[in-house]
């Protein structure tokens, strides 16, 4: 049960070893394609869902301005950073747009693991989360094909029908049996964030692996233009909301929020939507270093955890 614990914590490096691995050995992680990557991000979502409560919703309308000024930048400081970091860099149209998808996705459960560790505000982290999430159905498909231009073909509608898939119905309907069964679902969830290490990880060397010799032979710009992406999105997501809120808790929570992405939608989206492979890979190597930078922002801000109960943990929300 111990190692249960801790499998969240160590997510960063557990996707660092898989994607290691998957470059070195490929085979191990390609027969995680295809529909099982669909599948593999459902049960993220669906484990989200069952985190989550109709009250999580109802606390935007307690803080409403610091929910919604996290979600303006979200929405504007990532998708912004990632069509101006892929015309920077020089990066092949197929990486350009991969990378304009990932940084319009919503933030991800990995988001709430580090608000948790880093000692922010973990309740508004959920919310944030939640509602990006629910936004991203439309934002997402939206803010790709306005910033991808005439880079490639992009199918809004096909993009926003499989939002609408992997993203609304897993997550209502974990929403639905944790308000319906909580006996049940209460169990489930002490499992969930490390069934979603899992399967995020095999989600992401399964691409890394299948990319193997694209990543090899042009990865270096596209490494470091999801390095600066993701940096930048720490650092500006902290300083504009402190200047708009001055509220450290809340400013560091909204760090977290922008700076990391859902990748594994990113991916899911990806492979569902473009005929080239290689759109996928920008949010494979996104949930390596996100997962990365948000080790360095715990080991900054956080404190000694066991598992998943912590007594410092901010309760200004």
């Amino acid at each position: 049960m111990r190692i249960i614990n801790h499998i969240p914590a160590a997510f960063p490096w557990i996707v660092l070893s898989a994607s290691c691995l998957a470059l070195y050995h490929p085979p191990i992680f390609t027969w995680f394609s295809g529909n099982w990557i669909t599948l593999g991000l459902g049960g993220i979502m669906l484990g989200m869902g069952l985190t989550l409560r109709l009250e999580d919703f109802r606390r935007v309308t307690q803080t409403p301005k610091w929910v919604m000024t996290g979600l303006f930048l979200q929405f504007t400081v990532m998708p912004f950073l990632g069509w101006f970091l892929g015309k920077a860099f020089d990066l092949p149209p197929f990486f350009a747009v991969g990378l304009i998808l990932v940084s319009s996705c919503p933030g991800g459960t990995a988001s709430n693991v580090i608000v948790f560790l880093s000692r922010s505000n973990l309740a508004l982290s959920v919310s944030m989360t939640a509602i990006s999430t629910m936004a991203a159905i439309v934002m997402t498909p939206l803010l790709t094909s306005s910033l991808s231009g005439n880079e490639i073909d992009v199918d809004a509608l096909g993009l926003f029908y499989s939002t609408l898939k992997v993203v609304l119905v897993p997550v209502v309907l974990g929403i639905f049996l944790n308000a319906k069964l909580p006996r049940y679902t209460q169990k489930i969830q002490f499992y969930s964030p490390s069934v979603a290490v899992i399967l995020i990880t095999l989600i992401v060397a399964s691409i890394i692996a299948q990319g193997k010799e694209i990543i090899l032979g042009s990865g270096v710009s596209l490494i470091l233009s999801i390095m600066t992406l993701h940096l930048a999105g720490f650092i500006l997501g902290y300083f504009l909301s402190k200047i708009l809120l001055k509220n450290e808790a809340v400013s560091k929570t909204i760090s977290v929020e922008v700076g990391m992405q859902n990748s594994g939608l990113g991916v899911v989206l990806a492979k569902e939507n473009f005929v080239n492979p290689a759109v996928a890979v920008p949010a494979a190597i996104s949930s390596l270093v996100h997962s990365l930078y948000g080790s360095i922002f715990v080991a900054l801000f956080g404190i000694k955890v066991d598992g998943f109960s912590s007594e410092k943990e901010d309760k200004s929300y």
